[in-house]
């Protein structure tokens, strides 16, 4: 007995052992991996640019060293960001080693802003007497069709179908269900428009968040259908026809009507690209992905300036606190733009806000900095997809806003949310509560009760406190009239084309042009662009998703596009106090 003893504990401390030197093989090999990531890449010959298009593509490259980790080949290929695909297809434009670039398409969005402005990035590589070709496998979307044409020719698999339908947006209503489960969720907010709270209390679409939504989506697809028609020389009635008769989901009907120019094998692909390139089938070809051609260096690069240029990217809902690398910390995104102003060698700052809103109170953190930082150097605002609610809080005090037509804005409202799940708890779970108050509303709010008469008064007139606040600074910001700001406010959600007209932003353009802008009112034409939040170390980061969400990342990577509503129940645990965001989670398709 004592024999096994000895043995069993001996063979428990081994396998403890080998584990842990195993961990540390493995994090010595990530590590290399990772280094030999970073190495410059030389090309040689003649290589196509690839343009993965089928992917979610972050406003700025995804350092996670397990966002790209391919098991089988043992190699890392973190997702591109729009930064890096901008800088590469303007560098590709003077590469020797670059013959044209690829667009493959698939499944997953991106945003209708990111696709305009690499789209537009596309046309001007195309201008330089660069080809652009773009291809299917599977089925080709609506967004990655209007991205594709920027192309000289779109191409699907024979098999492949394609989506031309119009544009719709859907709302989940929970109103029914909670009813159901016996919780009561109490609103009180400020703002005719601000539907965030309808899912909740509704069943259906209020008259007035149907017709923003028909007034946004509308224009978008307006627009849309304007830059295919001139890219594709089809008249915009003949467009909305084929899109009300589903007719491009028969792919040679698509072809017949001129939407894409025909269909190719892979095999018949790759040749094709050589052709355009100037090789025979016979001839080899290099197909180099966004990712290592970021290590590819720019032989155009501009000379060293002690000008900087600070271009912070703040992207996802606005939190309390440091946050997180998925969203944006007040306090965290604060500090760092109180640094950018006191640094002497930084001549202007660039926000980029791809964020729906969140916390108020986060919102006015970063707006105090930005607002202070505008006071003393010129800060441009760059907006992507959304910049809306506590994203246009954030942006409201800037030099100038530039933004893109199809970018989602306004919703200058607020909110508040309180859940009573009384009848929850004591008649599906069986749970009585019982408090004990030093003072008569000590526990307010409360999720175990009503609220009564007097703390909806209460809460109400704080929503009423931080929404004038909310357009007070709007109209500081952007000089308008407080009367015309209240007119456009109420929680209202603005397309490019309307924020423009109204004044909420000062021109259309990118993130590359935003860079420009900041460069003119600063005047400035040498400078150099560091970019914030500073990457985090990637050994510190492997720690932290070892031991942290890689759960959730994993999750991510299985269910694809599915998984988004795991990262949305994960952000809700983030929504405390009032809040100044989207009336919902949209999603244009």
């Amino acid at each position: 007995m004592k024999n096994f003893l000895i043995y069993t504990l001996a063979t428990i401390t081994g396998i403890i052992l080998s584990s842990f030197i195993f961990f540390l093989i493995f994090i010595g090999s990530l590590g290399a991996l990772i280094a030999a990531g970073e190495k410059p890449v030389q090309l040689s010959g003649k290589n196509i640019l690839v343009l993965n298009a089928g992917v979610p593509i972050p406003d700025r490259t995804n350092p996670d060293p397990w966002a790209g980790f391919d098991i089988l080949n043992m190699s890392f290929s973190p997702a591109p960001g729009l930064n890096d695909i901008l800088k590469n297809i303007k560098k590709a434009q003077h590469d020797p080693a670059i013959s044209g670039i690829l667009i493959e398409n698939g499944l997953l969005p991106s945003g209708w802003a990111t696709a305009n402005e690499i789209r537009d990035a596309l046309l001007k590589f195309r201008e330089c007497g660069m080809f652009v070709l773009a291809y299917s496998d599977y089925v080709l979307t609506q967004e990655g069709y209007f991205l594709s044409t920027s192309a000289d020719r779109i191409y699907i698999n024979p098999e492949s179908t394609m989506e031309f339908k119009g544009l719709s947006g859907e709302v989940m209503f929970y109103k029914d269900a909670l009813e159901k489960l016996g919780v009561e969720v109490q609103v009180v907010r400020h703002g005719k428009f601000k539907g965030a709270v309808e899912p909740y209390v509704l069943n259906g679409l209020s008259k007035e968040n149907r017709e923003q939504i028909e007034a946004y989506v509308g224009s978008i697809w307006k627009y849309v259908l304007g830059n295919i028609s001139a890219a594709r020389n089809i008249p915009v009635d003949k467009l909305n026809r084929l899109a009300d008769e589903l007719a491009a989901f028969n792919p040679q009907a698509a072809v017949e009507n001129g939407l894409i120019d025909g269909f190719l094998y892979r095999d018949e692909l790759i040749d094709t690209i050589k052709i355009w390139s100037g090789l025979k089938t016979t001839d080899k070809i290099g197909l180099v992905s966004m990712m290592k051609y970021t290590k590819v260096p720019d032989t155009d690069k501009k000379s060293f300036s002690k000008n900087k240029i600070s271009v912070i990217f703040a992207e996802g809902t606005i939190v309390t606190g440091k946050g997180n690398p998925t969203n944006i910390g007040g306090n965290y995104y604060a500090d760092i733009i109180r640094e950018q102003r006191k640094d002497s060698t930084v001549k202007a700052i660039v926000l980029r806000v791809n964020s729906p809103g969140g916390n108020a109170i986060a919102s006015e953190v970063i707006w105090r900095e930005v607002a202070l930082a505008a006071a003393s150097k010129p800060v441009v605002v760059s907006m992507g997809n959304y910049a809306a609610s506590g994203g246009y809080y954030i942006s409201a005090p800037a030099t100038r806003i530039v933004a893109s037509p199809v970018t989602i804005s306004g919703s200058i409202g607020v909110f508040g949310l309180v859940p009573n799940t009384e009848k929850l708890m004591k008649n599906k779970l069986g749970i009585n509560t019982e408090t004990v108050n030093t003072n008569k509303w000590s526990d307010f709010p409360s999720v175990f009760r009503p609220m009564s008469t007097y703390e909806k008064e209460v809460m109400q007139k704080n929503i009423e406190n931080t929404y004038n606040e909310f357009t007070r600074k709007v109209s500081e910001g952007r000089k308008i009239a407080l009367e015309r700001v209240l007119e456009i406010g109420e929680g209202r959600v603005w397309e490019g084309v309307s924020a423009l007209n109204l004044g909420l932003i000062d021109e259309f353009g990118g993130l590359e042009k935003s860079i420009s802008v900041a460069a003119s009112l600063a005047n400035i034409k040498e400078y150099s662009i560091k970019e914030y939040p500073e990457r985090e170390d990637p050994y510190k980061r492997l720690i932290a998703q070892l031991t942290g969400d890689v759960r959730l990342k994993t999750a991510i990577r299985k269910f694809g596009e599915t998984a988004r509503i795991l990262e949305q129940l994960n952000e809700i645990q983030t929504m405390t106090g009032i809040q100044a965001r989207m009336p919902y989670l949209i999603d244009i398709h």
